[in-house]
């Protein structure tokens, strides 16, 4: 390629011969199918050019304008302001939020529903119920994101100790940690 390109040096119409060819190749490169590159353009009818293309602007009466305007100024005048000045005031509180209290009668801020979840799934646990403990563990897992439910399922594994109902099979345990 080299020796190719010294030996053209003397000669332009060879420079601009291979120009040409890597252009096209570059063209076909970019452009592979023809087809969709090449649009077909309708020839103009006979006497097209005698024809208009765009119609002219109708003539406006300098009266029935400066009538519509007046008209829609004295509607603003009267209107009144479309955006309302905002009024600062004090909103009175409800009532209290009471916190949703578990068997052993401490407050808790979780929602009920999550609680419920929880001592459901350990009481299914201790029946051996691993089904039903099953269904409701990714339910479990998201509720012990927050404080109430972990402090729920202390307190719910801490009642079944108690009542000396601790006794458990491994897959009872592994639900359990």
């Amino acid at each position: 390629k080299m020796d190719q390109i010294r030996l053209e040096e003397g000669t332009p119409q060879k420079v601009l011969k291979h120009i040409r060819e890597l252009a096209e190749q570059l063209f076909k490169n970019e452009n592979p199918y023809p087809a969709v590159t090449m649009h077909k353009v309708h020839q103009p009818t006979n006497g097209s050019h005698m024809q208009l293309h765009q119609k002219p602007f109708p003539h406006l009466d300098e009266g029935v304008v400066q009538w519509i305007i007046d008209q829609a100024t004295a509607k603003l005048q009267n209107a009144p302001p479309a955006v309302k000045a905002e009024k600062k005031c004090m909103v009175p509180s409800g009532p209290a939020i009471v916190g949703v209290v578990d068997r052993n009668g401490s407050a808790l801020a979780n929602s009920a529903r999550r609680l419920e979840v929880v001592r459901n799934c350990i009481s299914y646990i201790f029946e051996n119920k691993m089904l039903e403990a099953k269904k409701l563990m990714p339910a479990v897992l998201r509720a012990l994101k927050g404080r109430a439910a972990r402090q729920c399922l202390t307190q719910e594994l801490n009642l079944h100790a108690q009542q000396n109902r601790a006794v458990l099979d491994h897959q009872q345990f592994d639900f359990v940690v």
